[in-house]
């Protein structure tokens, strides 16, 4: 039986997964999806026009960085707003313009700067702030604006480029982009985000973190292979030892934060409580998808990235495939179905169902994932602990 500490010995598997499933992936449309290239969408099957009209909530894959957590707030659709406020993100400036047109301006992107741009918003309850996602350089005056009040929606840079695009607005510069972001917000209405939990932040830099460490440690152990000075080796071997000393330290801060508020201990034990899934695998999920238990399945499983999704077009049926979404989430998910299919009475039976089928073993593991995922959702929607004879 996979363990949870198989998990965690063979986190070279999960970093390698991770590669694969997100080299070259297009993005399922969202309002904030950032998309992965093209190229290596899982197939998942037949045709199936069930989710023809399904569209990917808001996916926070970075094609350059580890995406941070946003969680979904309130929908903007049917709001009225007296204006739009486009922020365009570098690492040490914000450049501001609104929707009418009406005044830009640039602040610095520090704590003095995001209090400089607060006094010069409008009020508020009269505007919805749109910040295009820079590398996380923009999660700082996200936070601070949610904080004090405002309503703020993270969108998309390939979007908001496309939009321009659609306008006919072919020059770029940041002070053009920015009014482009208030005019994308005021046309698309992103969602906003929700208030985020006061230690969310932590927690997911923390998780970050650690898979930052075990990614370097993997490649300090390939290159072990790979070589014969006994001096090399020995360097070698010695990062890979201070890694893993870094990698319990982080495991223990994340253990402590979990422990220090009752809902994130009372939500990981209850997530721990489905067979295949351990804390790395409950971490994740809280740190990562705080929307879980939020969404519908269909939707919880579009914003990971383990939703088919259909490529008709006339009278071409093309193959169901997965796009988009969470990395992270699904590589913890990867492992979890991986322990969940010899341990978990339910996936087993789901797996040995398609593998009677027919269906590729890579087909049966990404719906294994997909099942689990749906599963937990659903124990975290009814605060209800592993039960095999509900599922």
């Amino acid at each position: 039986m996979l363990t949870e500490n198989d998990i965690e010995e063979n986190c070279d598997a999960v970093v390698v997964a991770a590669k694969r499933s997100v080299a070259a992936t297009t993005t399922a449309t969202g309002d904030r999806s950032i998309p992965l290239r093209s190229g290596d969408a899982e197939i998942v099957g037949k045709p199936d026009r069930r989710w023809s009209f399904e569209n990917s909530p808001n996916s926070r894959q970075s094609q350059h960085s580890v995406p941070s957590s946003y969680l979904q707030g309130r929908d903007t659709s049917m709001m009225t707003f007296e204006s739009v406020i486009g922020i365009d993100v570098s690492k040490n400036k914000l450049d501001v313009a609104d929707w009418p047109e009406s005044f830009t301006s640039q602040v610095t992107n520090d704590k003095a700067g995001h209090q400089q741009l607060i006094k010069k918003l409008p009020q508020p309850k009269s505007c919805l702030v749109v910040i295009e996602a820079t590398g996380r350089y923009e999660k700082a005056v996200a936070l601070a604006l949610v904080d004090a009040g405002y309503l703020v929606s993270v969108v998309n840079p390939r979007q908001v480029r496309d939009f321009a695009k659609a306008l006919g607005i072919l020059a770029k510069t940041d002070r053009i982009d920015a009014r482009v972001i208030a005019r994308f917000g005021e046309q698309v209405r992103p969602r906003a985000l929700a208030q985020m939990h006061e230690k969310q932040d932590e927690l997911d830099q923390l998780v970050t973190r650690r898979r930052q460490l075990i990614a370097s440690r993997t490649a300090e152990k390939n290159r072990t292979g790979t070589v014969t000075a006994k001096v090399v080796r020995k360097s070698l071997q010695k990062i890979v030892d201070q890694l893993s000393k870094e990698i319990r330290r982080i495991d223990s801060e994340i253990s402590r934060l979990i422990k220090s508020d009752e809902e994130w201990k009372g939500r990981s034990e209850l997530l721990q409580s489905a067979p295949g899934v351990g804390e790395v695998t409950a971490t994740t999920l809280i740190a990562e998808l705080p929307e879980l238990g939020q969404l519908n399945r269909q939707k919880i499983s579009a914003l990971v990235g383990v939703a088919p999704f259909n490529r008709d077009s006339g009278q071409f049926r093309g193959r169901r495939t997965i796009f988009g979404g969470r990395r992270a989430v699904r590589s913890a998910l990867y492992m979890a179905a991986l322990a969940a299919r010899r341990c978990n009475p339910v996936i087993r039976e789901f797996a040995d169902r398609l593998e009677a089928k027919g269906k590729l073993p890579k087909v049966i593991l990404v719906a294994c994932m997909r099942k689990l995922l749906v599963i937990l959702n659903s124990m975290v929607k009814t605060n209800t602990h592993w039960n095999h004879e509900s599922v």
